[in-house]
């Protein structure tokens, strides 16, 4: 009696092939995946940043709409290499070409982040929490879920570039125009998700793979304001020419558009090469190393530990300390651009009747007021570091999650640390996070202030537009923690999702003429007013909000189960 067999081809070590055709509804399967759970993570930041698009538009119109206007912003940029750091690359005095220097670069730079933090949240966070090698069990090629990935973050890109030219073109901008700044965005957002998933190849952890991505988005941005800064002013007196620095940035390409001006599309070209020749290192790094494995390893831990990881605070510190620096770095950064740029602005400003309209766009950047030029740009610049200080408690609240969900917390749980003990400890370095952002942006912003010729007095100014920060942060901190107790699944999204929201309207509503009732879902639009006339009535409602949130949090964290995975 013959045995029977298969019509299955069989590969040399044994295991049977998978067709084709099989590998081909794989593929469609995990990007569908990938599509269905990214749905509303790519919505929120794709309307963000069309929204942002749409509003800086309207914003520039209304605050620089006459020529005259919009050629003494241009100047001041000029002659003042820090605004052109913070901003990007003058190209004219068009309504177009300033509303693309005035919000392109923090557009790439949003974009950017968006596909770092997908390329990791699809690959390297997969092989950490072993769903990876499920899928690897599966007719799917090694590469595949790789491949998805790729398609998935690229078809997110073109979205993200389509919104973003509807946004300019919503208000008033040339289509074709507009068109190119989408692709400028677009393609700087290819560019950072194949850097997001080399580091994820490179780097052994997500944590890991995310803050060096996170790092490469900001050197780039950095990089692109060095070489606007050194540029060359061409013979109009109101164009620029990048330095060499910019050319090293994907985000500087991309002013290399140039929209509405010479709508040149040949930088797009290096954008996707760049890419290209990444993705191309990813494929073949990931044919060498093991699943779970990185081209980094781990280090290799204190033999004994230390005495402060005896307790759940200790703990709660040594995970988030990382985060908790990296922030705090950022609040240093940019308190040492306030103290400069303030101080170079008022004195630019100060005797100019004709700038007038540049002192009130300031005033409105920040929690309002009436004084000296200089407190009121540290208070609006402050406003930014409010950010920074909010989204350092907002991670502190996703810690939690990630605990949970990763079982650390329920480990935790079986020794004598309560869960209430368990949930303020991680709240408590939340708190010291805030304080941290904040003091190190109101040091360095007195500090290079002095330096730059102000009196000591605006240590005064600038602790004081800090202090207004607090119990912004706060806020964030103490409702998003109720959040996590009450809905722990909406944590992440409701997290990211209310501070880009309520950053976007507290700091730029009044700008852009956005109704007061709507500006006021904001903490931001009601932080203390520390410049003239001081008032903390919003200081004070927030705080009782935090406090409020957090002890409810406290009651509830007893009655709920944890859950795992």
């Amino acid at each position: 009696m013959s045995t029977t067999t298969t019509d299955r081809p069989a590969t040399h070590s044994g295991h049977t092939a998978v067709p084709e055709r099989g590998r081909v509804a794989t593929l469609g399967v995990l990007l569908r995946q990938r599509l269905r759970r990214d749905r509303w993570q790519l919505l929120i930041w794709i309307l963000c940043i069309a929204f942002l698009a749409l509003f800086s538009a309207a914003s520039i119109d209304q605050t620089y709409g006459s020529a005259t206007g919009r050629a003494e912003l241009i100047r001041l940029a000029i002659a003042n290499p820090t605004v052109l750091v913070l901003r990007g690359l003058p190209q004219g005095t068009g309504l177009a070409a300033v509303t693309f220097f005035e919000i392109y670069t923090f557009l790439a730079l949003l974009a950017g982040l968006m596909n770092t933090f997908l390329a990791v949240r699809h690959s390297r966070a997969e092989e950490e929490s072993g769903r990876a090698e499920l899928v690897g069990s599966t007719p799917a090629a090694r590469i595949t879920p790789t491949v998805a990935t790729v398609i998935h973050g690229v078809l997110a890109d073109i979205v993200l570039a389509l919104a973003t030219a509807l946004g300019f073109m919503a208000s008033g901008l040339p289509a074709y125009g507009s068109l190119v700044a989408g692709a400028a965005v677009g393609g700087a957002g290819i560019a950072f998700l194949a850097v997001g998933l080399l580091l994820a190849q490179v780097m052994s952890t997500s944590r890991g793979a995310n803050g060096y991505a996170s790092a490469v988005v900001v050197l780039a941005w950095v990089l692109r304001g060095i070489g606007d800064a050194i540029g060359t002013v061409t013979s109009t007196g109101t164009t620029m020419v990048s330095g060499w620095p910019t050319w090293l940035s994907p985000i500087g390409w991309g002013e290399q558009f140039s929209p509405y001006v010479r709508n040149d599309w040949t930088p797009l070209l290096l954008q996707l090469g760049f890419a290209v020749v990444l993705i191309a290192a990813v494929f073949g790094l990931q044919a060498v190393r093991d699943s779970g494995a990185g081209i980094v390893p781990e280090r290799a831990g204190r033999r004994d530990a230390l005495p402060m990881l005896n307790g759940p605070l200790g703990l709660a510190w040594r995970l988030q300390w990382p985060t908790v620096l990296g922030w705090t770095i950022g609040g240093l950064a940019t308190g040492v651009l306030a103290g400069a740029l303030g101080s170079v602005v008022s004195s630019s400003i100060a005797n100019d009747p004709s700038l007038g309209n540049i002192r009130d766009a300031v005033a409105h950047l920040g929690a309002g007021g009436s004084g000296p030029m200089t407190a009121l740009f540290l208070s609006a610049i402050m406003s930014i570091v409010g950010v920074l200080a909010a989204a350092c408690a907002v991670q502190a609240v996703i810690r939690l999650r990630q605990e949970e969900v990763g079982g650390s917390a329920e480990v935790m749980m079986a020794t004598p640390v309560s869960r209430v003990r368990w949930l303020l400890d991680f709240v408590l370095v939340g708190l010291i996070a805030i304080v941290l952002v904040l003091v190190a942006a109101a040091l360095a912003a007195g500090l290079s202030a002095t330096a730059a010729g102000e009196k000591a007095s605006v240590f005064n100014d600038a602790f004081a537009a800090a202090a207004a920060q607090f119990p912004v942060a706060l806020v964030y901190l103490g409702v998003l923690t109720l959040v996590f107790v009450v809905l722990p699944s909406w944590t992440v999204p409701v997290g990211w999702a209310a501070l880009g929201a309520g950053a976007f309207i507290g700091i730029f509503g009044a700008l852009i003429k956005l109704p007061d009732w709507l500006r006021h879902f904001s903490p931001f639009a009601d932080a203390p007013v520390v410049v003239g006339k001081v008032d903390w009535t919003g200081g004070y409602w927030m705080f009782g909000i935090a406090v409020v949130a957090l002890a409810a949090a406290a009651a509830l964290i007893r009655r709920r189960d944890f859950a795992i995975g």
